[in-house]
C-alpha cells in the first residue's frame, strides 16, 4: 500500500477504535443506572401502574413511565400525589437532562429547540416541589413532550392546577398521564420526536368508600371550554392506545370505573 494511502487509513481506523470504545464505555457506566431504573422505588405507584406496550417501564423516585423510543418519549407517566406533597417551594429551574435510566436513552433537549413547541412535562413539576430531588426529576427528558405553548399554558395547565385541588380535597390521587402518540401532527428535531395530536390525563381517587375515577381527553389546541366539557372514559383512552390502565383492579371495579364518565362527584369549583 503507498504511503500517502496509510496515514488517512489509521486516522480512520484510530477515529473508528475511538467512538466504539466511548460508547462501550458510556454504557458500562450507564448500565447501574438503568438497572437501579428497572427497580420499584419506594415512592413510587408500583401497585396502579398500567401496562406498557413498549416493554420499557422506568421507575424514577417519584414517578415511573413508560418510554417509547420510536416516539422519543413516554407513552404513560404514572404518580400519586399525596396531599401533603402539596408544596410552593421556589427551586431553581434545573436545565433538561437526557435519562440514564433508559436503555435506549431519551430524546435530546435539544430537539425542541426552535420547533416552536414548549417542552411540555407530563409529571408537572409543579406536583413535585416537596423536595428538590423529586422536583429536579421532572427536568429528565423522559418526561416531557412536544406542546403548543398556548395549550401547555392554557387549559393543560388548568386541568394540572385542578388535580392538585382534588389532591387537596381527596387526601391524594393517582394521575397517568400521556400523549395519543398512534395520532401524530408530525415529528421535531433530528430524532423525530411525535408531536401528538392529543393527550389523556385519568385520576383515581380511593380515598374513604367514594373510590371514583376520571378521564380526560384533549385536542392539542387551546381552549376556553370547562374542563367537564373533556371528560372521556378511560375505556375510551385504552382503545385509542392500547393500554390497559389498572389492571391489578378487581374485574368488576375495574369495569365499572373505567366505563364511567360521571363527573358529578368531582368538585369542579
Amino acid at each position: 500500500m503507498q504511503r500517502k494511502y496509510l496515514y488517512p487509513l489509521l486516522v480512520i481506523l484510530l477515529t473508528l477504535g475511538y467512538l466504539f470504545f466511548e460508547k462501550y464505555a458510556n454504557e458500562k457506566l450507564d448500565q447501574p443506572i438503568v438497572e437501579a431504573g428497572m427497580e420499584v422505588k419506594e415512592h413510587t405507584n408500583d401497585y396502579f401502574l398500567p401496562t406498557s406496550t413498549t416493554g420499557q417501564i422506568v421507575h424514577h423516585n417519584y414517578y415511573s413511565l413508560s418510554y417509547s423510543e420510536p416516539d422519543e418519549q413516554a407513552e404513560w407517566v404514572a404518580y400519586e400525589l399525596k396531599k401533603s406533597q402539596l408544596k410552593n417551594s421556589d427551586f431553581e429551574r434545573p436545565y433538561f437532562e437526557v435519562d440514564p435510566a433508559v436503555k435506549t436513552k431519551s430524546a435530546h433537549w435539544r430537539n425542541y429547540k426552535k420547533s416552536g413547541y414548549d417542552r411540555g412535562h407530563l409529571c408537572p413539576a409543579g406536583d413535585r416541589e416537596f423536595s428538590k430531588q423529586a422536583y429536579e426529576e421532572t427536568f429528565l427528558t423522559s418526561n416531557i413532550t412536544p406542546q403548543r405553548h398556548d395549550f401547555n399554558a392554557g387549559v393543560w395547565n388548568r386541568l394540572e392546577q385542578k388535580v392538585r385541588y382534588w389532591a387537596s380535597q381527596y387526601d391524594g390521587v393517582f394521575v397517568v398521564t400521556g400523549g395519543i402518540l398512534k395520532d401524530k401532527i408530525g415529528t421535531i428535531g433530528d430524532e423525530k420526536v411525535t408531536v401528538p395530536e392529543s393527550f389523556y390525563k385519568i385520576v383515581y381517587d380511593r380515598s374513604g368508600d367514594n373510590i371514583k375515577m376520571l378521564a380526560f381527553l384533549m385536542n392539542h389546541v387551546e381552549s376556553k371550554k370547562p374542563l367537564y366539557s373533556f371528560v372521556t372514559s378511560v375505556d375510551q383512552i385504552e382503545k385509542l392506545t392500547g393500554i390497559d390502565f389498572f389492571p391489578q383492579l378487581e374485574d368488576g371495579l375495574e369495569d365499572k370505573l373505567e366505563a364511567s364518565m360521571d363527573y358529578k362527584e368531582w368538585s369542579f369549583r
